[in-house]
């Protein structure tokens, strides 16, 4: 399947690498390939985004605040609101605790290989099925995005956040081709 990705989409991939290293993760996550994908503003992907009118920016925020969670998504922060809970103020509380960015999960040793996590996995091979379907044989950045808004989880909701549906992506690259 790598050999199908463009060189900006392998270095995508290998921008999240660096940025799971950044962030002492155990595993590379949706979460580090998203933000890759924001780092090139040249790529695929963040032409499709500026098509879209969304903000390489915003979509950066909205990690990062999915990152301070703990990596609970918006849709269950509203959730958990609806039982009494409010995901922010514990948040607040346990970083006053503990420093700032105490639920991030930077806690991998230092050194050694970082593994795709199985959710970054189930994206990476849905990115395959994405470029398939559209008839295409390379797989770019556009392709990896419409993935990670497919695959359920905090990637998915952070695009969901920005009006970005699976559907709306496609659409916006069919048009696009």
């Amino acid at each position: 399947m790598f050999e199908r990705f463009t060189k900006d989409t392998r270095a995508v991939v290998t921008e999240a690498v660096r940025e799971a290293t950044r962030l002492r993760s155990p595993e590379i996550d949706p979460l580090h390939l998203l933000v890759a994908l924001t780092r090139f503003p040249r790529g695929g992907a963040a032409a499709l985004l500026d098509a879209l009118d969304v903000a390489l920016d915003d979509v950066r925020a909205q990690v990062e605040r999915a990152r301070r969670r703990g990596g609970v998504s918006e849709t269950d922060a509203q959730a958990l609101e609806g039982l009494g809970i409010d995901v922010d103020a514990i948040v607040a509380h346990v970083e006053s605790e503990h420093g700032p960015g105490a639920l991030t999960g930077g806690w991998r040793r230092t050194g050694g290989h970082i593994p795709f996590g199985s959710a970054a996995k189930r994206v990476l091979e849905r990115t395959l099925r994405e470029t398939v379907g559209l008839g295409q044989r390379t797989i770019g950045g556009e392709h990896l995005l419409t993935a990670l808004a497919v695959v359920p989880g905090p990637a998915a909701d952070v695009l969901a956040g920005q009006g970005l549906t699976p559907d709306l992506l496609r659409t916006a690259l069919r048009t696009a081709s």
